[in-house]
């Protein structure tokens, strides 16, 4: 929903300014799909509305065998096609259905990380902050059907997030001032955009922070992530240690497991180093099972464990991450249209 046109159009049609809490309850809370199911607008406010800001959200809709993932796929403008993807599954601590949506916030990526399909797409344009709103009113409209909310947004799609800093803040103020979900429920994952890192320290709102670390060293992180060659390891690390010094939040280190490149114990053991010399506290490292997209293959979960074991003897903390999507290509790093 473009809120600043309907704004626009409710000025122009000399509406009460009580026109946009009515309409930002119908769309935000009751997830609306028509100005027609709005009823308390007038009549010839509705036609106005469908006419010029429709609330359909083009789309197509790819479910996996297991049910747990659904993958959408969006037009935007200029004909460009975004995907999001809604991952379903109970939380391990209260049994509670836990419905985490992973939106997309540019057309495309800029970085060309060397493992990524969506990087390979090339940089097209910045989403609008309506446009990554949508992304989540179209699976809340999903969940509604079922009786269930959105309870968990992650900023991993298609995107750098923090190369597209003011549209997605102003979309998370949106998620959570208007659609009730909690800032600690919403995740921003970075590459290692320093400057947007910086930015995020004095935000008010505390929402969570990842880093897509995936290497050890700068050699190798510069090998299959070319932002390193941009924002050095020891510059992004020092920032992290920053944010976490000022914050007092946890921060999640992914890191990407890929067959015979960075997934060797001495690799872990070079990880631990470098994670407690430069953060000290207050992170966790996010162990990923690399999906395919061409050039690398996933390393062997008997590697993966001998790897997490390395850095848990080393005193760190370690989770890995549940495989969601495949089927439908709807897993990390394989967002592409």
């Amino acid at each position: 929903m473009n809120l600043k046109k309907i704004k626009k159009i409710l000025l122009d049609e000399n509406q009460p300014s009580f026109r946009i809490k009515q309409i930002e309850e119908a769309v935000y809370e009751n997830f609306v799909e028509s100005w027609e199911e709005v009823t308390s607008l007038p009549g010839k406010l509705r036609e106005k509305l469908e006419k010029c800001c429709p609330l359909n959200i083009k789309s197509e809709i790819f479910e996996s065998e297991d049910g747990k993932t659904v993958k959408a796929t969006i037009e935007v403008k200029g004909g460009f096609l975004i995907e999001t993807v809604l991952m379903r599954h109970k939380d391990k601590k209260n049994g509670k259905n836990r419905n985490t949506v992973c939106v997309s916030s540019q057309v495309g990526c800029s970085l060309g990380c060397d493992f990524c399909a969506t990087g390979k797409m090339g940089y097209k344009r910045d989403l609008k902050s309506f446009e990554i709103v949508n992304q989540v009113l179209l699976f809340e409209r999903f969940l509604n059907k079922e009786g269930q909310k959105v309870t968990n947004v992650v900023f991993m799609g298609m995107r750098e997030p923090l190369l597209n800093y003011d549209r997605v803040m102003r979309a998370v103020r949106i998620l959570n001032g208007k659609m009730g979900i909690g800032a600690r429920k919403i995740s921003i994952s970075t590459s290692g955009i320093v400057d947007g890192i910086s930015k995020l320290i004095s935000e008010p709102l505390q929402v969570n922070l990842a880093v897509s670390l995936h290497a050890p060293n700068s050699q190798l992180r510069s090998k299959i992530m070319k932002v390193n060659d941009v924002y050095s390891l020891d510059k992004l690390m020092d920032t992290v240690a920053e944010y976490i010094r000022k914050t007092k939040r946890k921060v999640m280190i992914e890191y990407l497991m890929l067959k015979d490149v960075n997934d060797s114990d001495e690799n872990a053991k070079e990880l631990a180093v470098l994670l407690h010399t430069k953060l000290k506290k207050l992170f966790m490292v996010n162990l990923i099972s690399f999906n395919p997209t061409g050039k690398y293959l996933s390393s062997s979960t008997e590697r993966i464990s001998s790897f997490k074991v390395v850095l848990e003897n080393e005193g760190i903390s370690v989770i890995q991450r549940y495989k969601f999507g495949r089927d439908v290509k709807g897993a990390c790093g394989q967002l592409v249209s």
